[in-house]
């Protein structure tokens, strides 16, 4: 019989995630807040993650609604073709942890709005596919808190080389995981997209567990 939400005992749940987590870091992502921006490829995937790894809150923000096209690499289900994507993904993530406070909104990320909606975050997750949202939300961010790291991709096209996914640092808060050269017009992929969001998670995770995100 699948136990129904209301059958699992949070202790037990926290305990068998400890089980299986790294030693030490289960309290401290209880802890923290994750904003992503965007719900696509990159942050379906991300949001995942996050959510199994015991991230206590995380608020995802995005405008759109899921198509047809979006099933190639995204994590949703075709029952949910036509629902808002913060509404279908926090459906997802309530399934993985039930346990985890998640924020949607469903919105348009601006210039205008930046400020505003990414005010309680710890950590910053840019997940667009768009480069010019890319760029507006890096200007942005270190803009109004220069403070806070970003975690950014950039580059998981097509079907090159899976090695070639890697996480740089090229401002002191900002860390931008991809291949840095591949194209959306080339077709986004479940393979790579995955990669690249597993880059950025695993970015998110050493930043709130106090680790460096790369090599000395």
């Amino acid at each position: 019989m699948i136990p129904k939400f209301q059958d699992v005992d949070v202790k037990e749940f926290f305990m068998g995630m400890k089980e299986r987590n790294v030693a030490g870091t289960t309290e401290q992502l209880q802890q923290a807040h994750v904003i992503i921006a965007g719900a696509g490829g990159l942050g379906s995937n991300i949001a995942i993650a996050l959510t199994r790894s015991g991230v206590g809150h995380l608020t995802i923000i995005d405008f759109d609604t899921i198509e047809m096209s979006n099933l190639n690499r995204q994590q949703y289900k075709v029952s949910q073709i036509g629902l808002p994507k913060v509404t279908a993904l926090k459906q997802n993530l309530l399934e993985f942890n039930p346990f985890i406070e998640i924020d949607t909104v469903q919105t348009k990320i601006t210039s205008e709005n930046i400020a505003e909606l990414f005010a309680d975050a710890d950590i910053i997750c840019e997940a667009f596919d768009n480069p010019t949202a890319k760029a507006m939300l890096l200007e942005g961010a270190t803009k109004h808190y220069p403070d806070k790291p970003l975690v950014m991709g950039n580059g998981m096209a097509g079907l090159h080389l899976t090695n070639e996914i890697q996480t740089k640092q090229p401002l002191p808060n900002v860390y931008i995981c991809g291949d840095g050269y591949s194209k959306g017009m080339e077709g986004l992929m479940a393979p790579r997209v995955m990669v690249c969001a597993g880059h950025e998670a695993n970015a998110i995770l050493r930043l709130l567990t106090n680790q460096p995100v790369l090599s000395e």
